[in-house]
């Protein structure tokens, strides 16, 4: 009987072995996590992760995700009754939020005043729409008669897409007049709550939010991977009546539906289990704690952090009362080398913080106070380790100066955190 050849490899093209071929153990270093996510996470959600698995279809399982459901309509202030956490980060979020209700030819108004703004915009284009552009200035608001202008001038248009929160320029887009503006124009109103949910109001049915979508591992201090979202009945309308199939099979929130609809249970994906349990963890500690009483926490925390960070110099972007208190985003002045200094704020002390993105690149701090990450402790170590280093570059002359002007902000209150 003949037999095949068989070609072996050179043995240039195997694999480069190590002497032991064992992968070592990982400790990863401690890190304060003041940057624009994610957060530090509670150690109860970090036991949360390390439960054993269940089966994604096992009946206890799925009590979980009943209970997910119930917490998220409570952060979101929603009824919804499609309200679910997408298997995938807040990215994956927007754009199920795009590719489920937007079709071609379908005309989308976007708000544009940062990063995320232009993501909403890339993701309606690669779904065959077409994007009216309404833009602001990075650190400005997107304002309602410029919203109103381009339903007026455009037509017919499906869907008016805003940042809630931008992070990358730590600017506070109010909702409301927007909201109001989507409902006479009859336009679904989607929104960007990644990093607002939990930290600051979202109040979904009061605002007139038609998809709301977030991320786990900002506010609500869970790890990266999981996107809380919802959809009132009448995008859910739309998006059943839609003239074509979604793009998307994984993000297809009709198939996903009949898996979150309790009653049905119908297999769409495996989720990542352990997350949903960390998530659970993560909305128990914030009904624990309460929306109003969170929501003053970061206020709080970010007032005494901008008080001490206009000592040494630092001025927040946004202006007019728009900054965002879980991300603080600070102009340096120019004489400081910002890159330099985030450097050796990771080095010497494990405190991180993020860069500016983008026209910011080089000019601006995002310090993020997020969920876990927002208490007096951290922004005392962090002003601690900013004066030591502006002291040691000659930038400062009074020692003191930032860590005092906090204290101050705080002794005014009578509930410190």
């Amino acid at each position: 009987m003949k037999r095949e050849s068989v070609i072996l490899p050179s043995q240039d093209a195997l694999p480069i072995k190590r002497p032991d071929m064992t992968i070592p153990e990982f400790t990863p270093p401690r890190r304060l996590l003041l940057g624009p996510g994610p957060s530090l996470v509670h150690p109860r959600v970090l036991r949360a992760l390390s439960s054993p698995l269940l089966g994604h279809l096992d009946p206890v399982f799925l009590s979980v995700m009943n209970d997910i459901q119930v917490s998220l309509r409570a952060v979101f202030q929603t009824a919804n009754r499609f309200t679910i956490a997408i298997s995938g980060t807040g990215s994956a979020g927007m754009e199920a939020s795009i590719v489920n209700v937007v079709e071609p030819g379908d005309c989308v108004v976007v708000g544009i005043n940062g990063v995320f703004g232009n993501r909403i915009a890339s993701v309606v284009e690669r779904c065959g729409g077409k994007v009216i552009r309404v833009e602001a200035a990075w650190g400005t608001c997107i304002e309602p008669d410029a919203i109103e202008q381009a339903l007026v001038r455009s037509g017919p248009v499906k869907a008016v897409a805003i940042v809630h929160a931008e992070t990358s320029t730590g600017a506070w887009q109010p909702l409301e007049d927007i909201g109001a503006l989507c409902r006479r124009h009859e336009a679904l109103f989607i929104v960007d709550a990644v990093t607002s949910l939990g930290g600051i109001p979202v109040e979904v049915d009061r605002v007139g939010i038609d998809v709301c979508y977030s991320g786990s591992q900002k506010c609500l201090s869970c790890p990266p991977g999981l996107s809380p979202f919802t959809m009132n009945d009448r995008a859910v309308g739309i998006m059943k009546s839609r003239r074509s199939q979604c793009p998307s099979w994984y993000l297809d929130m009709g198939l996903i539906d009949g898996y979150w609809s309790e009653g049905l249970r119908v297999y769409h994906h495996t989720p990542p289990v352990s997350m949903l349990y960390a998530l659970r963890e993560a909305l128990r500690l914030v009904e624990e704690e309460g929306l109003p009483a969170r929501y003053t926490r970061h206020q709080m925390n970010s007032d005494a952090l901008v008080a001490g960070l206009k000592e040494l110099g630092l001025v927040p972007l946004p202006a007019g009362g728009r900054a965002l208190p879980m991300l603080n985003c600070m102009t340096l002045p120019a004489h400081i080398p910002e890159a330099d200094i985030r450097a050796k704020l990771l080095s010497y002390y494990g405190i991180d913080i993020g860069a500016g993105l983008g026209p910011l690149k080089g000019k601006v701090w995002r310090i993020g106070l997020m969920g876990e990450s927002s208490t007096e402790a951290h922004v005392l170590t962090l002003l601690n380790a900013l004066e030591s280093l502006f002291i040691e570059g000659g930038w400062l002359a009074t020692p003191g100066v930032a860590l005092q002007a906090a204290s101050r902000m705080y002794s005014r209150l009578p509930d410190r955190r």
